[in-house]
């Protein structure tokens, strides 16, 4: 079998902001994002500025509210609120994980729903359970259904395997498969024998932090193989499968870098313009 297509992220999150951009540009209205960043971990910086930068370059305004790592919950949860009751605000986003003394179910449920276009809010993850079109879907779940879809128009039938239950990616992204009418299973780190598992599967993305964990003898041949994961080994970035082994199995494979994270930032630059057109009542 010839090596797996390489589904490059950079490239279809490029074609999918210039499609925001060329919406923004039609109101003279700009969307606004505001991203709090608490604390000063160098990874949550980088990535805010850039979420900033992506922003800014198709017409958006994005503010960071960066406060000091011993802010309280009060504090931080009074900043929500402004965020909430400021008309000028249509999307907010608090960078997670937050430290250890601030519990991120209450900040993240304080967040309006409406502007919560993580998609995080209790309210949001219960929509998307029910599969409702009101629900703002987490980014980064939302970018991996953008690029099966570029190969599976239809994913009726298909077999999915998801590496992971976090609540930011592994959990969201069951429930939008399932909504896609794919028979899902979601493994982790409890579960026995998970290479017999994913072998059966058409669909396997990889969400578990895992430094290169799937192998090429996890995967069925044909598959569509998408990794999340961003591992730092050496000072060099890898992700949770072990790329050029798997490549040579499946049909179809991600990078890292340059696959799923243009997406994610991409698809949260969606939800903000989505939440900008709700709340003035506009039309897409």
């Amino acid at each position: 079998m010839s090596e797996a297509q390489i589904i490059d992220g950079k490239s279809l999150a490029f074609k999918l902001k210039a499609e925001i951009a060329e919406k923004v540009s039609a109101h003279s209205l700009k969307p606004n994002l505001a991203v709090v960043l608490v604390g000063n971990d160098e990874a949550s910086l980088i990535y805010d500025r850039n979420k900033q930068k992506a922003a800014q370059a198709i017409g958006m305004d994005c503010l960071i509210y960066h406060l000091e790592e011993s802010v309280s919950e009060r504090e931080l949860l009074e900043l929500v609120s402004q965020l909430n009751n400021d008309d000028r605000v249509n999307g907010i986003l608090v960078q997670l994980p937050l430290p250890a003394h601030l519990n991120p179910l209450h900040v993240l449920t304080q967040i309006s729903p409406e502007k919560d276009v993580d998609g995080f809010n209790p309210y949001n993850v219960g929509l998307l359970q029910a599969n409702s079109p009101q629900a703002f879907v987490p980014a980064t779940p939302k970018g991996i259904l953008y690029m099966l879809k570029q190969i599976y128009p239809d994913l009726s039938g298909k077999n999915a395997v998801v590496i992971g239950r976090s609540n930011i990616v592994g959990k969201p992204m069951a429930a939008l498969l399932l909504n896609q009418n794919c028979t899902v299973t979601v493994v982790h780190s409890k579960t026995k024998k998970i290479e017999d598992i994913t072998r059966q599967a058409d669909i396997v993305i990889a969400a578990c932090g895992k430094p290169n964990i799937v192998k090429a003898d996890w995967v069925k041949e044909g598959a569509f193989v998408v990794d999340v994961g961003i591992n730092r080994i050496g000072g060099k970035i890898c992700g949770d499968v072990d790329f050029d082994a798997v490549r040579q199995k499946a049909a179809y494979i991600t990078p890292v870098p340059g696959g799923v994270g243009p997406m994610t930032i991409a698809m949260l630059l969606a939800n903000t313009y989505e939440a900008f057109i709700r709340q003035n009542h506009l039309k897409f």
